[in-house]
C-alpha cells in the first residue's frame, strides 16, 4: 500500500508540474549531451595520440651542398660519416625500432608526389633537399635520447621530431575540450538551479497534503519520498535522451561523416558510448536527486 501510494503521489505530481517536468528534462538531455560529448572528444583525443604517437618518427637530416648551420662548415656529409651515424642509431636498440635511409633522390621523389598540384615543384631542384635518416623509436617519449646522442654532429644538419608537430594539435584540441567542458559544467549547474525551483513550487503547492501527513506520523523520508522520486524520474527520462543523443553523435557524426572523410587517423569505437552512458544516468540522477534533497529539508517543514 505505501508502495502504491508513493507511486501514485509521483504520477500525480509529474502532472501537476508537467511544463516545469518538461523543462527538467529538456535542460538535462541538453546538459548532459554536451558533457557526455566533452568525454567522448577527450576519449578520441587519446585514441588520436594513442595511433599517432605509436608512428611518429625522429627525422636526422644530413647536411646537404650549401648548408649553412655550423655542423655543416665542412661540407656535405661525407659517406663515412654517414655510415658512422647509421652506425651509431643501430646501437641505440632496442630504443630504436627502425631505422630508414632517405637519399636526396627518394626525398625529392617523395616531394614531387606530395606537392604535385603545386607550382613550387618548378622551383624546387634535387639538390636542394636533404638526405635523411627517419628513426622510429619503441618509446616516442625518448626523443630526448637520440636529440642529445645526434644534435649538432658533424654532417648533421638538423634533429627533428614529429611528436613536437603533434603536441601543438593535440594542445588545440584539448583547449576545444576544456571549452566543451565548461559549457557543460555551466549547463549541468542551470539544470541544478530548475530542479531546485521545480522543488520548492512542488512543495509549496503541495503543503496541505504534507502538513496531513505530517499529522498522522509519517516520517520525514515518507513525505519527502514522491518528490526526490519525481525528480529522479525526470532526470532519468533526460539522462536516456543524452545517451540517445551520444549514441547518434557516433553513428552518424563520427561513422557515417568523419571516419569515411578523415581515413588517415583512428576513431573512437563503441566502447567508448558505453563507458560513457553510465556515467551520464549516474551524474543525472545524481545530481538532481542532491539537489532535490538538499531543497526539500529547507522547503518542506512542516
Amino acid at each position: 500500500m505505501r508502495a502504491q501510494f508513493v507511486a501514485s503521489e509521483v504520477g500525480n505530481g509529474l502532472r501537476r508540474n508537467l511544463t516545469m517536468t518538461l523543462a527538467v528534462i529538456i535542460t538535462v538531455a541538453v546538459s548532459l549531451t554536451l558533457f557526455g560529448v566533452s568525454l567522448l572528444v577527450r576519449a578520441q583525443v587519446d585514441t588520436m595520440k594513442d595511433f599517432w604517437y605509436d608512428k611518429v618518427e625522429v627525422s636526422i637530416f644530413l647536411c646537404a651542398k650549401g648548408s649553412d648551420t655550423p655542423s655543416c662548415a665542412g661540407g656535405a656529409v661525407t659517406p663515412a660519416q654517414r655510415d658512422q651515424i647509421k652506425a651509431d642509431l643501430e646501437s641505440l636498440r632496442p630504443l630504436v625500432q627502425d631505422i630508414y635511409y632517405e637519399s636526396q633522390g627518394e626525398a625529392y621523389a617523395r616531394f614531387q608526389e606530395q606537392f604535385a598540384n603545386s607550382p613550387i615543384v618548378d622551383s624546387v631542384n634535387e639538390s636542394a633537399l636533404p638526405e635523411s635518416f627517419r628513426v622510429k623509436l619503441a618509446d616516442p617519449t625518448e626523443y630526448d635520447v637520440v636529440a642529445s646522442a645526434f644534435s649538432g654532429r658533424p654532417g648533421i644538419e638538423q634533429v627533428n621530431d614529429q611528436r613536437q608537430v603533434l603536441d601543438k594539435f593535440f594542445r588545440l584540441l584539448g583547449g576545444l575540450q576544456a571549452i566543451a567542458l565548461i559549457i557543460a559544467v555551466v549547463m549541468l549547474i542551470v539544470t541544478v538551479l530548475l530542479v531546485v525551483n521545480t522543488m520548492r513550487v512542488a512543495a509549496f503547492s503541495r503543503r496541505r497534503e504534507t502538513g496531513i501527513m505530517r499529522l498522522v506520523g509519517a516520517s520525514n523520508l515518507y513525505i519527502q519520498l514522491p518528490f526526490l522520486l519525481e525528480a529522479a524520474v525526470s532526470a532519468g527520462i533526460g539522462a536516456i535522451l543524452a545517451v540517445g543523443g551520444l549514441i547518434l553523435a557516433k553513428g552518424i557524426v563520427i561513422d557515417q561523416i568523419l571516419a569515411p572523410s578523415f581515413q588517415f587517423t583512428a576513431f573512437v569505437g563503441w566502447d567508448a558510448v558505453l563507458g560513457i552512458a553510465p556515467i551520464l544516468i549516474l551524474v543525472g540522477i545524481g545530481l538532481s536527486g542532491i539537489a532535490a534533497f538538499l531543497t526539500l529539508r529547507k522547503y518542506l517543514r512542516v
